[in-house]
């Protein structure tokens, strides 16, 4: 074929499919055990959707299976204008735009690790620098920071853009993945364009120090029943498997409270911890305690019982994943909170004053800046209900409205469970606005549990305030409110 005169060279496209049947015909099988019937499988192996779809590497480490492509999928990408964005010098098409642009028409290349989707070159720079500088920025004077996982190197290259930062310690049990992002995965920890670098890699950095071992016991060695102040963090990123993820050491990761403890002990007084939480809750998803995200819910628990005074759960979705992305800010002081709800324009100064200048005059940061830290702010509302019912402190701090929450059924039965049963009918004015939270939850926590699927009651006080859901009757209603006692076991 041909494009404006120009001969173009033809591609295959290919696809992997699995015969015969598996699932609840074969005892014992799981798809999520096999990378070619799960994440792997269905997003890259089996699909005719690719333009291009080259396999870089495909490897088994000690710990992991390690797959890497390079794919352009119609309509995102176009093979054509890459083959002219890639053109010899003696074409006649030098002088495109895709000529002298060929950083916008490259595949993108994805990263797999046991056949989940990790990273992608067209999400490194939102995923890295939405997990790293909110809350690295937010902290006054971040200088000892530690990694746990990021075996791309893209979160330490982003922590080395801050002036700050004196000593990185990273920590990643897989050395041979890290052998091969070096290799193969170059621009996620690609430090040379930094003022202050002299290094191509950022696991090179002078700055930088790599341990190659369990990060569980590194922590709990050193941090779990002794104080060790010369060693603290100020801040801590977990950048480690998703809190769904089907694999053994995702559990020990976000629920084990003695590694979860070292972690807080290992953070200075005003230290702060960082943690991705995997895929956005929707609307209509179950609460993360009864779903397959209670890990996330342990973990959020787990940090507060131990002390956090302020945590931020915010959403970015532009991660080159298949939905918005989940990350968790967690400080031990709560003054913090007035450096995280800075205005856009006081962030900007921070990173101007902040962020290491590059050698090319480039913006150091491809996303990240004050209006993105804007969205951050304020959390999906999925996310919002449960903050604003288990700490309404957050929200008073913020833009947002405190009474913008939905109806949560782990939190209605953790107040309204009652040993004795009853049954009764009561009549209240719930039309006073000034009614504490506490006043109008006896309503449903007086003897027993309330039976929602009663249409008879209509308060939008106890609906706008998180205690049952919500209603389009006006602010002065007064409701009958019918309960339904069930016996408690």
């Amino acid at each position: 074929g041909k494009l404006n005169g120009n001969p173009l060279e033809t591609s295959m496209v290919w696809s992997h499919k699995l015969r015969g049947f598996r699932e609840e015909f074969s005892e014992g099988y799981d798809s999520m055990d096999n990378p070619l019937d799960y994440g792997l499988g269905h997003e890259v192996l089996n699909r005719l959707t690719f333009d291009l779809k080259d396999e870089v590497v495909s490897t088994a480490t000690k710990f992991q299976h390690v797959d890497i492509f390079d794919v352009m999928e119609v309509p995102f990408r176009s093979y054509a204008f890459y083959q002219k964005s890639i053109a010899r010098a003696d074409d006649e098409i030098t002088d495109s735009y895709e000529y002298c642009h060929p950083e916008l028409f490259k595949p993108d290349r994805v990263l797999y690790l046991g056949g989940v989707l990790q990273s992608s070159f067209l999400g490194d720079a939102p995923y890295h620098e939405a997990l790293v500088h909110p809350v690295m920025i937010a902290h006054h004077n971040p200088r000892r920071v530690a990694i746990i996982g990021g075996g791309e190197g893209a979160t330490l290259r982003e922590v080395l853009k801050h002036n700050t930062v004196e000593e990185v310690v990273m920590i990643d049990i897989d050395e041979e993945l890290i052998s091969l992002a070096k290799e193969h995965l170059k621009e996620w920890n690609d430090c040379s364009d930094l003022i202050d670098s002299n290094v191509q890699s950022c696991f090179d950095h002078p700055k930088a120090s790599i341990y190659f071992c369990d990060a569980m016991k590194w922590f709990i060695d050193r941090f779990n029943e002794k104080r060790n102040d010369e060693m603290k963090f100020d801040v801590i990123i977990m950048d480690a498997l998703d809190p769904n993820d089907a694999v053994d050491i995702v559990d020990e990761l976000y629920t084990n409270t003695t590694f979860l403890q070292s972690l807080y002990n290992g953070l200075h007084d005003d230290g702060a911890f960082i943690v991705q939480l995997g895929e956005a809750p929707r609307l209509k998803s179950p609460p993360d305690e009864y779903g397959s995200f209670q890990n996330r819910a342990r973990v959020i628990h787990t940090l507060e019982s131990l002390g956090m005074e302020t945590m931020h759960p915010y959403a970015e979705g532009h991660s080159g994943f298949f939905a918005p992305w989940t990350y968790l800010g967690a400080f031990r002081d709560g003054s913090m909170r007035s450096t995280w709800y800075r205005n856009p324009t006081e962030v900007d100064l921070q990173i101007e004053q902040r962020i290491f200048k590059t050698k090319s005059g480039s913006n150091p940061l491809r996303y990240f800046d004050g209006t993105s830290m804007q969205n951050y702010q304020i959390p999906p509302k999925s996310f919002e209900a449960i903050q604003c019912l288990i700490r309404p402190v957050e929200c008073s701090v913020s833009n947002t409205e405190s009474t913008r929450r939905v109806y949560s059924p782990f939190y209605e039965r953790r107040f309204s469970y009652a040993k004795s049963a009853r049954s009764n009918q009561a009549s209240y004015n719930l039309d006073d606005v000034n009614a504490s939270d506490e006043e109008l939850m006896k309503i449903t926590d007086r003897s027993g549990k309330m039976d929602f699927r009663r249409k008879s009651y209509s308060s939008s006080l106890l609906f706008s305030r998180g205690l049952i859901g919500d209603v389009s009757n006006g602010p002065n209603t007064k409701a009958v409110v019918t309960r339904k006692v069930a016996t408690s076991v």
